[in-house]
C-alpha cells in the first residue's frame, strides 16, 4: 500500500467519558486535511457503561499492560466489537466498503494512564478489528512515547495544527477538547503547546450517575440549577497539578468527589463544572503567548453552562468546534484517522512540547487482517 499520496483513513475514539465510539472518515497524506469525510456514533448501553467502570477499577492492579484478567478481558471483547459495529455503521452512512479504505486508526479504551510509572494501558484488540474489518489496524500510539519517558498525551495537537492550517486561522489559538478529561492545544507559529487542563466531564459524569443515576449532565441543565460552592470549588484548586509546568498530563480518576459530597445533586454539579472552567482558565499562564480565541470540542461543547462558565474566565472569545465549521464530537476520531496515516509516513505524532519526549516521536503499530493480506 502505498503511502506517499492521501489516503482514506477511518479514525476511531471512546474518550474517557465512556459514552460511546466515534468513528469518522479523513482524507490525508499525514501533513495537510485533503477533505473531511462521513461521520457516525455507536453509543455505548447502560450495560457496556457499567463493564467500562468495573474495568477502570481492576485496571488499577495493572502491573503489566499487557494484563487482561477478569472483567478486562470481557471489556477489551466489548470494546473491540463496539468498534467494528461503529465501522460499519460508517460504511453504510458514507456508502463505503473496506476496499474503499486504507486504514483505520483504533485509539481503544484507556483504563489506566500513569506515565509516571511508564504505564498507559488502552484495551482493545487490533488483531481481531483488522480481521473483522479486512483494513490494516494502526493501533497503540501511546506506548512508545511512554516508553521514551512522555507523558504519552496529549496526542491529538499535531492534528489540532493541520485543521488551524486547513481553515486558516488567524494565530495563535486554543482548541479545547473536554471529554472525561480537559487537554488544550495552543497552536502557534513553531511545534505545538499541549498538556491536560484537568477534569473534563468524568467528574460531572461521576456525580450525576452517582446521585441521579443519569448517565451526563445534559445541556448542563443540572449545574444551571444549582450555585458553585466557592469553599468546595477552592478546595478542588487547592491542587499541586495545577501549579506543575507542561507536559503534563492526567489519569481520568486523578481528581476525587469529596470536596462535593455534603452538596446536593444541582450545587455540586454547578461546582464541578465550575472546576472544569477553572482549570481552563488557569491553564492559560502556561501558554506562549495570549490567544486569539479559543475553539471547544468534545462532550463539553454541548455543555451550555460550561460553556458560559469559559466565557466568563477566559481571556479570549470562546467558540464551538461546531460553530468553527467542524464537529465537536467527532475531532478526536478524525485525529486518529490522521495519525494513523502519520504513522504509516513515519512523520512524529508527539513532540517535546506535547507530551515532553526527548525528541519528536514516531509511534502506532500496524495490525493487518490475516484471511485477507492487507
Amino acid at each position: 500500500m502505498g503511502v506517499t499520496k492521501a489516503l482514506t483513513a477511518i479514525g476511531l475514539m471512546s474518550g474517557t467519558s465512556m459514552d460511546g465510539v466515534d468513528a469518522a472518515v479523513l482524507v490525508t497524506d499525514g501533513e495537510t486535511i485533503a477533505a473531511y469525510g462521513a461521520l457516525a456514533e455507536r453509543p455505548y448501553v447502560p450495560a457496556e457503561r457499567a463493564v467500562l467502570r468495573e474495568a477502570l477499577v481492576a485496571a488499577r492492579a495493572i502491573a503489566d499492560r499487557s494484563d487482561r484478567a477478569g472483567v478486562l478481558a470481557e471489556a477489551e471483547r466489548m470494546v473491540t466489537a463496539a468498534h467494528a459495529e461503529a465501522v460499519e455503521a460508517l460504511f453504510v452512512a458514507a456508502g463505503l466498503s473496506a476496499a474503499d479504505v486504507d486504514v483505520v486508526g483504533f485509539h481503544g479504551q484507556t483504563v489506566l494512564h500513569r506515565p509516571e510509572q511508564r504505564l498507559t494501558v488502552q484495551i482493545g484488540d487490533a488483531a481481531a478489528l483488522a480481521d473483522r474489518l479486512r483494513i490494516p489496524v494502526v493501533y497503540d500510539f501511546r506506548a512508545a512515547d511512554v516508553a521514551a519517558g512522555g507523558q504519552g498525551a496529549p496526542l491529538v495537537p499535531a492534528y489540532h495544527r493541520a485543521i488551524a492550517r486547513r481553515h486558516g486561522w488567524r494565530l495563535p489559538v486554543a482548541i479545547l477538547n473536554l471529554g472525561g478529561v480537559g487537554n488544550v492545544t495552543f497552536v502557534g507559529e513553531g511545534d505545538p503547546v499541549a498538556f491536560d487542563t484537568g477534569p473534563g466531564n468524568a467528574l460531572i459524569d461521576d456525580w450525576v450517575m452517582q446521585r441521579a443515576g443519569i448517565a451526563f449532565d445534559e445541556d448542563g441543565r443540572i449545574a444551571a440549577a444549582g450555585q458553585v460552592d466557592t469553599v468546595a470549588l477552592a478546595t478542588l484548586m487547592d491542587d499541586a497539578y495545577f501549579d506543575r509546568p507542561p507536559p503534563k498530563s492526567l489519569d481520568r480518576n486523578d481528581f476525587p468527589l469529596g470536596a462535593v459530597s455534603a452538596l446536593s445533586l444541582e450545587d455540586g454539579a454547578a461546582t464541578l463544572a465550575a472546576f472544569t472552567a477553572a482549570s481552563v482558565a488557569a491553564a492559560e499562564r502556561w501558554f506562549p503567548a495570549p490567544v486569539r480565541r479559543w475553539i471547544v470540542a468534545g462532550g463539553g461543547a454541548r455543555n451550555q453552562t460550561l460553556l458560559a462558565m469559559l466565557s466568563a474566565r477566559l481571556s479570549a472569545p470562546v467558540t464551538t468546534a461546531d460553530a468553527a465549521g467542524l464537529s465537536a464530537s467527532h475531532i478526536e476520531a478524525q485525529a486518529f484517522a490522521y495519525l494513523a496515516v502519520r504513522s504509516l509516513k513515519g512523520l512524529p505524532l508527539s513532540y517535546p512540547t506535547t507530551t515532553g519526549v526527548p525528541k519528536a516521536m514516531t509511534g502506532g503499530v500496524v495490525a493487518r487482517a490475516v484471511a485477507s493480506g492487507r
